[in-house]
Protein backbone atom coordinates (compact mmCIF):
# COMPACT_ATOMS: atom_id res chain seq x y z
CA UNK A 1 0.00 0.00 0.00
CA UNK A 2 1.16 3.39 -0.96
CA UNK A 3 1.24 5.58 1.85
CA UNK A 4 -0.06 8.62 1.16
CA UNK A 5 1.65 12.20 1.83
CA UNK A 6 0.29 15.26 3.45
CA UNK A 7 -2.80 16.12 5.84
CA UNK A 8 -5.64 14.26 5.81
CA UNK A 9 -8.91 14.18 7.90
CA UNK A 10 -12.09 12.41 7.81
CA UNK A 11 -15.27 13.38 6.05
CA UNK A 12 -19.00 12.67 8.27
CA UNK A 13 -21.75 14.51 7.90
CA UNK A 14 -23.51 12.75 11.01
CA UNK A 15 -22.85 11.38 13.91
CA UNK A 16 -20.67 9.14 15.42
CA UNK A 17 -20.85 5.95 17.92
CA UNK A 18 -17.65 4.78 19.38
CA UNK A 19 -18.01 1.92 21.05
CA UNK A 20 -14.76 0.65 23.01
CA UNK A 21 -14.03 -3.55 24.13
CA UNK A 22 -11.97 -5.27 25.16
CA UNK A 23 -10.71 -8.21 27.82
CA UNK A 24 -8.46 -9.20 30.35
CA UNK A 25 -6.68 -11.97 31.16
CA UNK A 26 -6.72 -12.38 35.10
CA UNK A 27 -5.46 -16.05 34.88
CA UNK A 28 -3.20 -16.37 31.76
CA UNK A 29 -2.82 -19.82 32.54
CA UNK A 30 -6.01 -20.96 32.17
CA UNK A 31 -5.97 -20.91 28.47
CA UNK A 32 -9.67 -22.75 28.28
CA UNK A 33 -11.34 -20.15 30.12
CA UNK A 34 -10.06 -17.19 27.85
CA UNK A 35 -9.39 -18.36 24.22
CA UNK A 36 -13.00 -18.77 23.48
CA UNK A 37 -13.30 -15.63 24.92
CA UNK A 38 -10.79 -13.70 22.26
CA UNK A 39 -11.64 -16.06 19.71
CA UNK A 40 -15.44 -14.77 19.60
CA UNK A 41 -14.38 -11.32 19.12
CA UNK A 42 -12.81 -11.86 14.70
CA UNK A 43 -15.50 -13.68 14.30
CA UNK A 44 -18.27 -11.06 15.03
CA UNK A 45 -15.99 -8.37 13.63
CA UNK A 46 -16.16 -10.65 10.07
CA UNK A 47 -20.07 -10.62 10.77
CA UNK A 48 -20.25 -7.12 10.86
CA UNK A 49 -18.05 -6.64 7.87
CA UNK A 50 -20.02 -8.78 6.12
CA UNK A 51 -23.25 -7.11 6.66
CA UNK A 52 -22.71 -3.44 6.33
CA UNK A 53 -26.22 -3.08 7.04
CA UNK A 54 -25.96 -3.36 10.90
CA UNK A 55 -24.32 -0.53 10.78
CA UNK A 56 -20.79 -0.82 11.73
CA UNK A 57 -18.63 1.52 9.98
CA UNK A 58 -15.08 0.74 10.66
CA UNK A 59 -12.91 -1.01 13.58
CA UNK A 60 -9.10 -0.60 14.84
CA UNK A 61 -7.58 -3.12 17.14
CA UNK A 62 -5.35 -2.74 19.39
CA UNK A 63 -3.46 -4.43 22.98
CA UNK A 64 -3.18 -2.00 25.80
CA UNK A 65 -1.51 -2.92 29.11
CA UNK A 66 -4.19 -4.82 30.33
CA UNK A 67 -5.05 -6.58 27.20
CA UNK A 68 -6.60 -6.89 23.95
CA UNK A 69 -9.11 -4.00 22.94
CA UNK A 70 -11.40 -2.93 19.67
CA UNK A 71 -12.21 0.35 19.07
CA UNK A 72 -15.57 0.34 16.97
CA UNK A 73 -17.05 2.76 15.14
CA UNK A 74 -21.06 2.59 14.75
CA UNK A 75 -23.51 4.91 12.27
CA UNK A 76 -25.56 5.37 15.44
CA UNK A 77 -26.51 4.01 18.61
CA UNK A 78 -29.69 2.27 17.94
CA UNK A 79 -28.00 0.28 15.04
CA UNK A 80 -25.64 -0.62 18.00
CA UNK A 81 -27.94 -1.95 20.16
CA UNK A 82 -29.91 -4.18 17.79
CA UNK A 83 -26.73 -5.97 16.67
CA UNK A 84 -26.25 -6.74 20.97
CA UNK A 85 -29.85 -8.10 20.85
CA UNK A 86 -29.81 -9.68 16.94
CA UNK A 87 -31.61 -13.39 17.20
CA UNK A 88 -28.68 -15.60 15.27
CA UNK A 89 -26.13 -13.18 15.30
CA UNK A 90 -22.76 -14.18 16.88
CA UNK A 91 -23.16 -11.24 19.50
CA UNK A 92 -26.01 -12.66 21.33
CA UNK A 93 -24.44 -16.35 21.37
CA UNK A 94 -20.76 -15.41 22.03
CA UNK A 95 -22.79 -13.13 25.14
CA UNK A 96 -24.15 -16.60 26.31
CA UNK A 97 -21.43 -18.69 26.48
CA UNK A 98 -19.51 -16.21 28.07
CA UNK A 99 -21.68 -15.67 30.87
CA UNK A 100 -22.02 -19.94 31.15
CA UNK A 101 -18.09 -19.48 31.09
CA UNK A 102 -17.42 -16.72 33.57
CA UNK A 103 -19.63 -18.82 35.97
CA UNK A 104 -17.45 -21.75 35.61
CA UNK A 105 -14.10 -20.19 35.87
CA UNK A 106 -14.28 -17.17 38.23
CA UNK A 107 -12.28 -14.89 37.60
CA UNK A 108 -9.66 -15.82 35.12
CA UNK A 109 -11.12 -13.92 32.00
CA UNK A 110 -12.60 -10.48 32.41
CA UNK A 111 -14.44 -7.99 29.49
CA UNK A 112 -15.55 -4.25 29.55
CA UNK A 113 -16.76 -1.91 27.45
CA UNK A 114 -17.51 1.93 27.00
CA UNK A 115 -19.67 3.30 24.63
CA UNK A 116 -19.73 7.35 23.33
CA UNK A 117 -22.17 8.78 21.03
CA UNK A 118 -20.09 11.74 19.40
CA UNK A 119 -22.69 14.31 17.66
CA UNK A 120 -22.29 15.79 14.28
CA UNK A 121 -20.25 18.30 14.71
CA UNK A 122 -18.34 17.16 17.29
CA UNK A 123 -15.89 14.62 16.02
CA UNK A 124 -12.68 15.64 14.52
CA UNK A 125 -9.44 13.69 12.68
CA UNK A 126 -5.73 14.20 11.60
CA UNK A 127 -3.31 11.95 9.78
CA UNK A 128 -0.01 13.22 8.52
CA UNK A 129 1.76 10.94 5.74
CA UNK A 130 -0.16 7.86 7.21
CA UNK A 131 -2.49 5.44 5.58
CA UNK A 132 -6.19 6.09 6.57
CA UNK A 133 -7.01 4.72 10.09
CA UNK A 134 -9.07 5.11 12.79
CA UNK A 135 -12.19 7.15 12.10
CA UNK A 136 -10.66 8.38 9.05
CA UNK A 137 -10.66 4.68 8.15
CA UNK A 138 -13.81 4.04 9.10
CA UNK A 139 -15.78 7.06 7.39
CA UNK A 140 -13.93 9.10 4.20
CA UNK A 141 -10.64 10.22 4.43
CA UNK A 142 -10.00 13.70 2.33
CA UNK A 143 -6.86 15.96 2.15
CA UNK A 144 -6.89 18.84 4.96
CA UNK A 145 -7.95 21.64 2.84
CA UNK A 146 -8.89 25.41 2.99
CA UNK A 147 -10.57 25.86 6.64
CA UNK A 148 -9.53 22.71 7.95
CA UNK A 149 -6.32 23.73 8.91
CA UNK A 150 -6.98 23.60 12.87
CA UNK A 151 -8.89 21.16 15.11
CA UNK A 152 -11.70 23.46 15.78
CA UNK A 153 -12.10 24.16 11.61
CA UNK A 154 -12.63 20.43 11.27
CA UNK A 155 -14.96 20.11 14.42
CA UNK A 156 -17.26 22.63 13.13
CA UNK A 157 -17.22 24.33 16.64
CA UNK A 158 -16.01 28.26 17.25
CA UNK A 159 -12.56 28.53 18.82
CA UNK A 160 -12.70 30.46 22.41
CA UNK A 161 -11.75 34.36 22.12
CA UNK A 162 -8.26 35.01 22.58
CA UNK A 163 -7.04 31.47 20.65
Amino acid sequence: MRVPTGRTTHEHDGEVVVFLIGMRLNSPWRVRAWLPVAAAMPAMLRELAQHPGHGMLGTRSGVGSGGPFVVQYWRDLESLHAYARLDGGLHRQAWQRFNARARAARGAVGIWHETYVVPAGHHESIGVDVPPAGLAAATRTVPVGRGRERAAQRMQLREPSGA
